[in-house]
C-alpha cells in the first residue's frame, strides 16, 4: 500500500537528520503532522462514500488536535510527495490545494496560500528537492521548479526557475546553486 511507503520514506528522512524511533514518533511534532496528513489524505482519496465520510470525521478531529498541538495545518486534500520533512515546531499553514513534490523540507512559520485576482488567482505548485526557509511565504498561481532554495523571511509571488536561490521581499534570485546541501 502506498500509504506505508510514504510514511516509511518520511520516517527515513527524519532519521537521516539524527532522530531515532522513540524521539521521532513520540517527540517530533513535524512527524506527527505529516503522519496525520498521510492517513487523512488516504481517507480523502477513498472511493467508498459511506466509509469515507465516517473516517473523514475522525480524521478531522485528529487533524484539529495535531494542529492545536503542533501549530501545523496540512489539510487532507493537499498533495505532498515522498520524503517530506518539517524541520521545526509550528506556524506552518498550507492551502487545501497546495501541491508539493518529492523530498522537500519546510521550516517553521511557512505559509503556502492562495493569492491573486482573476486568472492569476491560485495556489503555488512546489517542485522536487525544494527547501523552504523559516517564515517564508509562497502565494499565488505560481510554479516553484525543482532544486530551489527559498531563504528565510522571503516572499515568493512569481514563478521560480530550477536551481534558484531566492531571497527577499519580494524574493529575487541571488544564485543558481539550488538546494543541494540543504535537503
Amino acid at each position: 500500500m502506498k500509504l506505508f511507503k510514504y510514511i516509511s520514506s518520511d520516517f527515513k528522512k527524519y532519521k537521516k537528520y539524527g532522530g531515532n524511533f522513540i524521539t521521532i514518533v513520540f517527540f517530533t511534532q513535524g512527524f506527527w503532522a505529516i503522519l496525520q496528513y498521510r492517513v487523512a489524505n488516504e481517507v480523502f482519496k477513498m472511493k467508498i462514500p459511506l466509509i469515507k465520510q465516517i473516517l473523514q470525521i475522525g480524521c478531522l478531529f485528529w487533524q484539529k488536535i495535531v494542529e492545536i498541538t503542533t501549530g501545523i495545518s496540512i489539510p487532507a486534500s493537499v498533495q505532498v510527495g515522498h520524503s517530506f520533512y518539517i524541520g521545526h515546531f509550528g506556524g506552518i499553514i498550507m492551502n487545501a490545494r497546495t501541491i508539493i513534490g518529492d523530498n522537500c523540507n519546510v521550516s517553521q512559520g511557512v505559509t503556502i496560500g492562495v493569492s491573486g485576482q482573476r486568472n492569476d488567482r491560485g495556489v503555488p505548485v512546489v517542485g522536487n528537492n525544494v527547501y523552504i526557509g523559516a517564515n517564508a511565504v509562497l502565494v499565488g498561481n505560481i510554479v516553484v521548479e525543482d532544486n530551489v532554495l527559498i531563504g528565510a523571511n522571503s516572499l515568493i509571488n512569481k514563478n521560480v526557475s530550477r536551481n534558484a536561490v531566492m531571497l527577499g521581499v519580494p524574493a529575487v534570485a541571488i544564485s543558481t546553486n539550488g538546494s543541494e546541501g540543504y535537503i
